[in-house]
């Protein structure tokens, strides 16, 4: 995934429609009230224990996100909301700390943590081989790549037909780097390069899609799958799912058992049911997981 600036008056109603679904606010509660149940903490002393002293310090879990990719994290009324949010918190929960979310654009993020500007990052960030090299990664989540169009397929795409069409994409995503190999494919072949419209806001790839600024877009199957809920019948998903993969919290390599005490607490959550109401209340219980795992292994 990835984000753009400012928003064009076209984008207006795709933008509204998406904070019009908006759930919690990353404290247990949904914006119009109702309370989601919390995990209680009363094993996670034992997890408190593995966090290192300079993290738990300030009683603080700085986790950095790009809140423009909903469902998983985006802004309601100006806060982070979202299963990665709500996820976010209760791990923190589990460790005996409070999660303290900082916006940040997706590609910033993994260098965040490794200078240590960020303690975690969660969004929806796809495990590859290339993000192992920079972070550990603690997976929580599975989800592959979805392509959507204008509805109708006006221009008439298939996902191995883009040569010669524009496709607007979330700068530093795999689908980003997708797209970069489908476009030298093209050119290979003789045929017009695909044109990628990178973007540093999954919103504005979303606008740029829905103003016709581009023919097509790619994301993560649930971002792709709520975009084409708000807007309002504009969109349709072509063709099924692809590249599954898992999704992981980063966490710095020189954090000792920081990555350990992650992947118990959210071993935790799953094993007590938590888990599952969060991924039920964001209607993305297909991508659940039985097995939080460290650095798992990857093809890509």
């Amino acid at each position: 995934m990835s984000r753009p600036g400012a928003r064009a008056v076209l984008a207006l109603p795709i933008v509204l429609l998406l904070a019009a679904g908006c759930g919690t606010a990353g404290n247990g509660t949904t914006a119009g009230g109702a309370s989601v149940s919390t995990t209680t903490a009363a094993d996670s002393t034992a997890l408190g224990a593995m966090v290192p002293p300079d993290v738990a310090k300030d009683g603080k879990l700085t986790i950095g996100t790009d809140a423009t990719y909903a469902p998983n994290e985006f802004l309601d009324s100006g806060k982070p909301a979202g299963m990665d949010i709500d996820l976010g918190n209760a791990i923190a929960q589990q460790l005996g700390l409070t999660a303290d979310f900082q916006t940040g654009a997706f590609d910033t993020l993994l260098p965040g943590v490794s200078a240590g500007k960020y303690e975690l990052a969660m969004s929806s960030i796809s495990v590859n081989t290339d993000r192992l090299q920079a972070v550990d990664l603690v997976t929580y989540f599975t989800a592959g790549t979805a392509m959507a169009v204008l509805k109708g397929n006006p221009a008439d795409l298939a996902l191995d037909g883009l040569c010669g069409h524009t496709v607007a994409v979330e700068k530093g995503t795999t689908q980003d780097q997708d797209l970069a190999a489908r476009s030298a494919n093209c050119t290979q072949s003789g045929k017009l390069p695909i044109t990628v419209s990178e973007l540093p806001a999954q919103t504005d790839v979303v606008q740029a899609l829905t103003s016709k600024q581009a023919d097509a877009m790619l994301a993560d199957s649930p971002a792709v799958a709520y975009a084409i809920k708000q807007a309002g019948g504009q969109l349709e998903q072509l063709g099924g799912t692809f590249a599954t993969a898992p999704y992981g919290i980063a966490v710095g390599k020189s954090k000792g058992d920081l990555a350990k005490a992650v992947q118990g607490a959210v071993q935790a959550l799953i094993e007590d049911g938590m888990y599952q109401q969060i991924l039920d209340k964001w209607g993305i219980s297909a991508g659940g997981i039985k097995t939080s795992e460290i650095n798992p292994q990857t093809y890509s």
